[in-house]
């Protein structure tokens, strides 16, 4: 089964909702007017139930089936946007300076419209969707946050499932793993305690920068030599600021950096060999060290046989040739993870064709995409659901 005809017929209508959420992006959870067009959409397609600031500005919706009772499968879509100044050049490019649609989640909401409303108008399945808009993906964990407010077990959500645009995979093809497939995300802040001087006596300081060089240095070898290289592991310090002065040695270095990891055990040993790294190095030295790590996002984790379903799915829009289940896992992070760890389910990427990579100023959501989003969700929801 190809791309559906109703989907590929709703391509303008959605595509101008799509370029109005474009020309209007909102980040984190101050997405107010995204929630609001997102809940109006909803209601008008006659959902049967429009429930909105579910995680502070979540929104859910609820679409029974024409053929009886049966389970409830949640599809989510992911609604802010990114600080950043876009430079598409778009007739419809962002209204609003230092605000941009620059990872593509205005496409990932307006298709999950356009299949509510399809599934609004059919009903052909036994049970319920739940259509789910979530806000602050990037970075503010809006999943968690929804989920916090128990619209999983209000609605008893079997299962879940999400997709994602990829820039590079060609248009009408999708992308799927089992297991890890995308990382696990901490941060970490270092502060470098020394003893300032005159730059010209350096013998009279305690030299927290040339420590934190060192620090930079001694956490390589955490990947390179004290971790299994089939295990991914990302140690990168990306901020170090000490001093303010040429010929001064500054009292103190602060520091700053990301930790990514597709198993829970490297992860664990990840953090614990940081810290050790970072206070034996600064001892050594003869100064003293303060590490502040957190934990972000867990790994994103595909299900066995979820994935299997979602590949399947996924071959009956494009074609079984035009689904990769070997694609390599990504080292970015995705909070759809917290639903994957409380609901089985899968996360699937989407093809954007030859366009700017995701954050990138000129990037733009590829409208030529959407009616294949709009026919997975769909087939997605009347396979799972089928009588």
């Amino acid at each position: 089964m190809p791309v559906l005809n109703r989907a590929a017929e709703m391509q303008e209508e959605v595509s101008g909702w799509r370029r109005h959420l474009h020309e209007h992006p909102e980040i984190l959870y101050d997405v107010h007017e995204t929630a609001k067009f997102v809940a109006d959409k909803l209601t008008s397609f006659g959902c049967d139930i429009v429930e909105t600031g579910i995680g502070r500005t979540g929104v859910v919706a609820i679409i029974k089936g024409r053929q009886g009772d049966g389970p409830t499968v949640g599809f989510r879509a992911d609604m802010d946007a990114l600080p950043i100044l876009e430079t598409s050049g778009k007739e419809w490019a962002s209204k609003t300076p230092g605000k941009a649609h620059s990872c593509g989640h205005d496409g990932h909401t307006a298709m999950l419209l356009g299949a509510a409303q399809y599934l609004a108008e059919t009903r052909n399945f036994k049970g319920s969707v739940a259509v789910i808009f979530q806000p602050a993906e990037e970075g503010g964990a809006g999943a968690l946050a929804m989920i916090e407010d128990g619209f999983i077990e209000k609605h008893s959500i079997s299962q879940v499932y999400g997709m994602h645009n990829s820039p590079g995979l060609p248009l009408g093809e999708f992308a799927i793993r089992k297991g890890s497939v995308m990382a696990a995300a901490d941060t970490f802040e270092i502060i470098v305690n020394g003893r300032g001087s005159h730059a010209a006596q350096p013998h009279l300081s305690v030299d927290p920068v040339l420590t934190a060089g060192h620090i930079v240095v001694a956490l390589q070898s955490i990947v390179s030599r004290q971790t299994d290289p089939l295990k991914s592991l990302v140690v990168t310090v990306a901020s170090i600021h000490g001093g303010d002065a040429n010929n001064v040695i500054p009292d103190t270095v602060k520091m700053g950096g990301t930790v990514r990891t597709l198993l829970p055990e490297t992860r664990d040993f990840a953090e614990k060999r940081l810290k050790e790294v970072v206070q034996a190095t600064a001892l050594a030295h003869g100064a003293t060290a303060e590490v502040n790590y957190r934990r972000g996002y867990p790994v994103t984790f595909n299900h066995d046989s979820e994935t299997d379903f979602a590949a399947a799915v996924a071959g009956k829009v494009a074609g079984p040739k035009a689904v990769d289940m070997t694609m390599a896992p990504h080292m970015g992070a995705e909070d759809f993870s917290y639903m994957l760890e409380r609901r089985p389910g899968a996360f699937i990427f989407i093809g954007n064709g030859d366009t700017a990579s995701l954050h990138n100023p000129a990037y733009d959501f590829n409208d030529e995409a959407l009616p294949y989003g709009i026919s997975y969700w769909v087939t997605l929801a009347e396979t799972a659901l089928a009588a």
